[in-house]
């Protein structure tokens, strides 16, 4: 029942009282009701008769009629599920999430015989995971990366719909005591079947057969990512699987380029005479619609060239699946070491190389060696950024997360205003290659860091002048005038017990007054504005926590740099 639950989409509910313990699980009646009548509860039933045949055959030692039964095992479809629960292509890129980071997760187990997870279903993960990256890549639909504790995690659009997922690190997993594969298992059955499906689809939309049929050679070395671009770059149509010419970029985005004004106007002049007159500013809607497509299309193509003309080869110590992944995403032309690799690490083409060990055996003059996190940071803000800082044995800036909104966190790293300046200074121009020292750039960085100084320092007189608001209704609660203020300047130091007092007499009335507001409101808004009230005092402890270390590391850097 579980596993139906599972497979159908029905979740357990938490009940006002348990009437059986904490120790079951519970559901609605119509939940229940729903799954009485479903088709596979015959097919598991079958499956469960199979089992016991096999187990009283296995007792009884008839070795052939316990082979002739493993032999044909009842079998079963999730095609209807899959229809049932998401009516369109669009339902099922919405909860494409979880389904990825599972599918991800069970691609990087160790693939040993005799575990508790089967290798066919371990290498059919490393397959939907691969295919999944290849179509990301091939349509430059990556947005967002970061590098965190937990894995890498990933976000991209598809036909308007953000999906995000985990990876894991490329390390030795172990399969622990504590975790129910079978539950996991059966999540896994049906999120294969799921992506299959969404991956056939995106194929046929680029028309791209699928399955896809790769080099024996490439899968071999362990590169099914790098066979998957190159079968994808071949152009196999449906239906024409000899067509191995190659697709030109140039040409499709000069075609692009030079139908999208005629697009848009034979748009407009079509639905012109369907404009209703008596309705102000419908032309400027229709416009809008129109070029909607055409700032789509500038931001693909802007994640298309932010690499482009950059040659880039990955040295062993790196992870190499990932940068094999992001790097092609944005434009970018890639090889590693090892075998099967399209270029040498001779090749005089090459702008960077990504190494993550302080020394190497040879260094080329002619190219930059950095360190994995600068493509990562180049891609979270769409620009080119210097190498400056990720220069190999330095250690680098700190990795911005690009899904954390740092207005509404109340803090904004200082590296994060670096790189919004780097940001602002390729807004109108192209950004200059690493190493090439324009004037512009280091202008504009100064600009932004100038910007937010004053923004700070507008900041601090608000809060000086509410400082003083403050005293002035301290002094007015208190009878203070004008004539006497000279005399209790003079003699503050004596009335300081007074200002106390004061200062808490206007604490007391601030509260009463919140006291009085929340008793007016209901019992639902009032734990909705206490909520809020802890979820802003966990921020300020966060934001004050920051800074505290901020402060720790700057003494402590400027302690080593007297001691030497």
């Amino acid at each position: 029942c579980r596993k139906l639950c599972i497979l159908k989409g029905v979740f357990p509910r938490e009940p006002k009282k348990k009437v059986e313990g904490n120790h079951k699980t519970y559901y609605h009646m119509k939940d229940i009701a729903f799954l009485a009548h479903d088709p596979l509860i015959e097919k598991f039933r079958e499956i469960k008769v199979h089992r016991k045949k096999v187990k009283k055959a296995m007792a009884k030692k008839n070795r052939d009629l316990a082979d002739r039964l493993l032999n044909r095992p009842p079998t079963y479809k999730l095609d209807r599920l899959i229809i049932e629960r998401y009516p369109s292509f669009v339902d099922a890129l919405r909860d494409l999430d979880d389904c990825l980071t599972m599918v991800h997760l069970f691609a990087a187990l160790p693939a040993i015989e005799g575990e508790r997870v089967q290798v066919q279903r371990i290498h059919n993960c490393r397959r939907l995971s691969h295919e999944w990256q290849a179509y990301i890549s091939r349509t430059n639909s990556l947005r967002k990366t970061f590098i965190s504790v937990k894995g890498i995690y990933y976000q991209a659009e598809v036909q308007g719909q953000k999906i995000t997922w985990l990876t894991p690190h490329a390390l030795q997993q172990v399969l622990t005591d504590d975790v129910d594969f079978n539950v996991m298992l059966t999540f896994l059955e049906f999120y294969e079947t799921l992506l299959g499906f969404v991956n056939f689809k995106l194929y046929h939309s680029i028309n791209v057969n699928y399955p896809p049929i790769l080099d024996p050679r490439l899968e071999a070395l362990a590169a099914e990512l790098y066979a998957l671009s190159r079968y994808m770059s071949s152009g196999r149509l449906p239906g024409n699987p000899e067509s191995n010419g190659l697709i030109e970029d140039k040409e499709t985005e000069n075609n692009k380029e030079s139908s999208k004004t005629d697009e848009s106007e034979l748009r407009l002049a079509q639905l012109q005479h369907q404009l209703p007159a008596n309705e102000p500013g419908a032309l400027m809607h229709l416009v809008e619609e129109s070029t909607a497509d055409d700032t789509e299309e500038e931001s693909v193509k802007e994640c298309r060239t932010l690499f482009k003309d950059l040659k880039f080869y990955l040295s062993r110590e790196v992870p190499r699946e990932s940068l094999l992944f992001i790097i092609p995403a944005f434009g970018g032309t890639v090889s590693w070491e090892g075998e099967g690799s399209p270029f040498d690490e001779t090749d005089q083409d090459i702008t960077h190389q990504i190494v993550d060990r302080p020394t190497q055996s040879h260094v080329f003059l002619s190219r930059h060696y950095v360190q994995p996190q600068w493509i990562f940071d180049c891609v979270n803000i769409l620009k080119v950024i210097p190498t400056d800082d990720y220069i190999v044995g330095r250690v680098p800036p700190p990795h911005i997360s690009p899904f954390v909104d740092n207005d509404k966190e109340g803090h904004i790293p200082d590296y994060a205003v670096t790189l919004e300046g780097y940001k602002s200074a390729g807004q109108n121009q192209v950004m200059p290659l690493p190493g090439l020292g324009d004037e512009d750039l280091g202008n504009s960085i100064v600009e932004a860091k100038s910007e937010h100084n004053e923004f700070a320092k507008k900041k601090k007189e608000l809060e000086m002048q509410e400082k003083k608001y403050h005293e002035e209704l301290k002094m007015e609660i208190e009878g203070t005038t004008f004539s006497n203020l000279s005399n209790k300047k003079a003699d503050s130091a004596a009335d300081v017990a007074d200002e106390d007092e004061a200062q808490a007499a206007i604490d007391q009335a601030e509260k009463d007054a919140d006291d009085i507001a929340k008793s007016v409101v209901s019992r639902r808004k009032r734990g909705l504005i206490e909520a809020m009230q802890i979820s802003n005092d966990r921020k300020k402890s966060k934001v004050e926590l920051l800074k505290q270390r901020k402060k720790a590391a700057e003494s402590s850097a400027s302690a080593k740099a007297k001691r030497r």
